[in-house]
């Protein structure tokens, strides 16, 4: 088993979980490669008692043989793993050290399990759709795509923005709003989650489009079916406003023409047989949990 290990950052009360993961990978005879930036930080607070390689970019990851990346943190990490696999078909799976982690689902205590399970095939993978952006300017290089969501925002603590909305070239309609977000499946539990967005099963072949504090109350997000191509138009008081992919970001002006589409290719997650959408939701969110107090 070849897994490549991928993280952003370390304190130390991650420390011992990681230290745990190299462990038993050590144990199932596993060969390890390491995300090259990770590596730095990590060869000061781990132990790793075997020879490892190192990967630093897309094209670095191709013909290694990696049958899985170990994404460590949050689930934020994960959507960074993203850009780092593309197209390559690696299977991803989550293992939370970060706080609520929706699609790092793996929690600390299960970390030895997860390997054994993974060892044993004992796992389902999920293939999760992407959006990619095009535009009439260059924007966000060579990685145009998100896991999560694509957003147009206002900048700072400028006023509200308009954002005119077609899907498959008809017009839908025109917000005033703070902002619009478009999220997949895998997004409908993220920031379109917050801004009052329905939640949907991974498997729905859906598209959300959900407002951001818009003016007109009556507006309510929208799901689309995932073969929907969405463009926009933005106009406001101020000439520049953000564009986002995921948790990268790009400044944009008045007169740029944005649409986005699902992906042309997607991404797998990793589930333990074990476990499955329906038990995340309760967990992370806590459903059928009694939070009163009771003198």
């Amino acid at each position: 088993m070849h897994v490549l290990i991928y993280g952003k950052t370390v304190n130390e009360s991650q420390v011992s979980a990681i230290q745990s993961l190299f462990d038993t990978l050590i144990r199932e005879n596993a060969t390890i490669s390491i995300y090259e930036p990770y590596w730095e930080v990590l060869q000061p607070k781990v132990s790793v008692e075997t020879q490892v390689q190192t990967v630093i970019s897309h094209n670095g990851l191709k013909d290694k043989g990696v049958q899985f990346l170990l994404s460590l943190g949050g689930d934020g990490t994960i959507l960074s793993a993203v850009t780092l696999v593309r197209n390559l078909d690696i299977p991803i799976m989550g293992i939370n050290l970060g706080r609520l982690g929706f699609l790092a689902s793996i929690e600390q205590k299960y970390i030895h399990r997860a390997i054994e399970y993974l060892k044993l095939g004992r796992y389902h993978l999920e293939r999760r759709s992407m959006l990619s952006l095009e535009a009439n300017k260059s924007l966000f290089d060579d990685i145009p795509f998100a896991l999560n969501d694509f957003a147009i925002l206002k900048r700072d603590d400028s006023s509200m923005i308009i954002i005119h909305t077609y899907v498959n070239g008809e017009f839908l309609n025109t917000y005033w709003a703070d902002g619009l977000i478009v999220a997949t499946p895998t997004g409908s539990t993220g920031y379109s989650l917050s801004c009052g967005g329905p939640i949907l099963f991974p498997a729905s072949k859906n598209l959300i489009i959900t407002p951001v504090a818009p003016h007109n109350l009556n507006v309510r997000p929208i799901v689309l079916p995932d073969d929907s191509v969405i463009s926009f138009t933005v106009e406001g008081r101020s000439d520049s406003f953000l564009c986002t992919l995921d948790s990268r970001f790009e400044v944009i002006h008045s007169g740029t023409k944005l649409s986005v589409r699902k992906c042309s290719f997607s991404i797998e997650l990793v589930q333990l047989d074990e476990m499955s959408f329906s038990q995340t939701m309760r967990n992370k969110l806590m459903w059928g949990y009694d939070m009163r107090k009771y003198n």
